[in-house]
């Protein structure tokens, strides 16, 4: 199994893996990480919950991000609040040695308020759930026009829990996309549609 400094990462994020305990790549990450990092290119990873998945599209992410560009480069929809915490708790302890990263995480059943109020510092990342999202989107809470990276993470729980007609929504807003990856345990025909009608035909296909 190769070293993540073979995979291509950096050593200032290897060095908050070490400080993690992360020593050596799961399979997702091997897979998919040296083709989020050689080319700007759309991915669907299947692999099941607690495989790594955060940091296989997490690390590439990180990567592609200007810190001095102050706008919003990278969106992560997320189908619940606590996945989305954990994900921006993540990325935060990845970016330990880096220059600094902003992720701010926002989600339904908190006061929108404090989460506008967070937005308004300078913010690289967004961590969302669909619904909170487009709340904040349409009181132009958020700025999305500078993303140039999407990723869909539990792609399957967010169609189960009824949040197709927002995710088509949100993608057709990201007219400036560089890259989508979509990562999902299971690829019911739903997940089957979003790949067909929002991702390339030349997405790279990784299941484990």
């Amino acid at each position: 199994m190769k070293t993540f400094a073979e995979l291509g990462i950096n050593k200032n994020l290897i060095k908050g893996l070490n400080d993690l305990n992360i020593k050596v790549p799961t399979e997702i990450q091997a897979k998919v990480i040296p083709i989020l990092l050689e080319s700007i290119t759309d991915i669907v990873g299947q692999a099941q919950t607690g495989t790594g998945k955060t940091a296989a599209y997490g690390l590439p992410l990180l990567q592609r991000i200007d810190p001095n560009k102050k706008v919003v480069q990278g969106l992560i929809l997320c189908p619940t609040r606590e996945l989305g915490q954990q994900v921006a708790k993540q990325l935060f302890k990845f970016t330990k040695y880096t220059d600094k990263i902003f992720t701010e995480s926002v989600y339904g059943g908190a006061r929108i308020e404090v989460q506008i109020q967070a937005l308004k510092r300078p913010t690289h990342i967004v961590v969302a759930t669909p619904g909170r999202l487009l709340d904040l989107i349409r009181r132009k809470a958020v700025d999305i026009r500078n993303v140039k990276t999407v990723i869909l993470d539990e792609a399957d729980e967010m169609l189960s829990m009824g949040f197709k007609k927002e995710l088509d929504e949100i993608l057709g807003f990201l007219a400036n996309v560089e890259c989508k990856w979509l990562f999902s345990a299971t690829m019911p025909q739903g997940i089957k549609q979003i790949v067909k009608q929002h991702l390339s035909a030349t997405a790279h296909k990784i299941e484990i």
